[in-house]
């Protein structure tokens, strides 16, 4: 496996056209992520991961399956409860929600990875305050020790199953109102009142996470920049104090959140600069063959490429049908209809 480039992008159908060839084969791209409007069914998006494999060998698959309202693989794939609902049980059966989260998690990583994805961008750490425009019920609870404590179990699972976890969106989003998307949303804490709530699951979870997503987030009194564009944040605070060393993914550079940054090119640099290892550019074209093109000349780390092939898959994809042949899978689906049960 050749080094991994640092470009995640996306495609516009649910098959590989013209220009994604090229685009895909380009030693810049590393990753392709994976929306709703790519996916038809699972064995249609089973063969447009393995025609993406043919022609970028090493390139990172992943996914935004988190559960919820926010489940990209959706006909056939198994119906995962949002964060919230598990944070929910948690209040009144935390031993039994824990369980759950194990196998929900575990579940996930099976359905994911047996079509070809390598990861879930999953699971959401951020706090889940319903103020949040967009975090809510994305994310465990509103209580720290909840988030913790279903985080690891939900993290593990996806282990169990294969996967490295992503948490997101570092150091906190559920404490702000606005959403990144479309709002470039400024959080105005001091950095000890960020360390002592919203920054606790990250901080207990790190060296347990192959990956973290920083949130665009001014956190003005910390830094001026978006903490996914800041040194501070990402190399002394995620690198250094809480000695984190998997992948650090930008969040997508085409959002609101990330104009603070300028232009797209300004905003690939910057966030690689600051310690991302891989920047995500998705449902803007010509801003994706901007950013490849325009960091051209950037080489490709070695510690990152390292830390991005430690996403990769370790078996082989079996499909999404074979995999329902299998006793974890049966074992699995029972769990989750308990878990349907024990919630309605």
């Amino acid at each position: 496996m050749g080094n991994i480039g640092p470009v995640m992008l996306d495609i516009e159908s649910t098959q590989l056209q013209s220009e994604d060839l090229e685009l895909i084969a380009n030693e810049k791209v590393g990753g392709l992520i994976i929306f709703s409007r790519n996916f038809k069914s699972a064995e249609q998006i089973f063969d447009l991961t393995k025609s993406i494999r043919q022609i970028n060998g090493s390139i990172i698959i992943a996914v935004d399956q988190e559960g919820g309202r926010v489940q990209r693989l959706t006909d056939g794939f198994s119906v995962l409860p949002s964060l919230n609902r598990l944070g929910e049980l948690y209040r009144k059966k935390p031993d039994i929600a824990l369980e759950f989260a194990s196998k929900v998690g575990e579940l996930m990583a099976l359905e994911v990875q047996s079509v070809g994805c390598d990861i879930s961008f999953a699971p959401v750490l951020d706090l889940g305050f319903e103020t949040s425009k967009v975090i809510g019920k994305r994310a465990f609870s509103t209580e720290v020790k909840a988030i913790v404590e279903l985080g690891e179990n939900y993290i593990q699972g996806m282990k169990n199953g294969g996967m490295l976890a992503t948490g997101k969106h570092f150091p906190g989003h559920g404490s702000v109102e606005a959403d990144s998307h479309f709002e470039i949303p400024v959080d105005k804490r001091s950095f000890d009142e960020i360390s002592k709530l919203d920054l606790v699951p990250f901080a207990k979870l790190a060296e347990k996470l192959g990956g973290i997503m920083p949130a665009h987030i001014i956190f003005e009194a910390v830094d001026e920049n978006p903490a996914g564009f800041s040194e501070l944040w990402l190399k002394d605070v995620l690198r250094k104090q809480l000695q984190y060393d998997g992948v650090i993914f930008s969040d997508d550079l085409s959002m609101k959140g990330a104009e603070a940054a300028g232009d797209y090119n300004q905003r690939a640099k910057a966030a690689l600069q600051a310690g991302c290892d891989m920047v995500l550019v998705c449902n803007d074209r010509p801003a994706a063959k901007q950013v490849v093109e325009g960091i051209q000349s950037l080489p490709n780390s070695p510690e990152s490429s390292g830390r991005l092939a430690r996403l990769k898959m370790r078996q082989n994809p079996m499909g999404l049908d074979n995999l329902k042949q299998t006793e974890r899978w049966q074992e699995l689906k029972d769990v989750l209809a308990a878990f349907d049960k024990e919630t309605a």
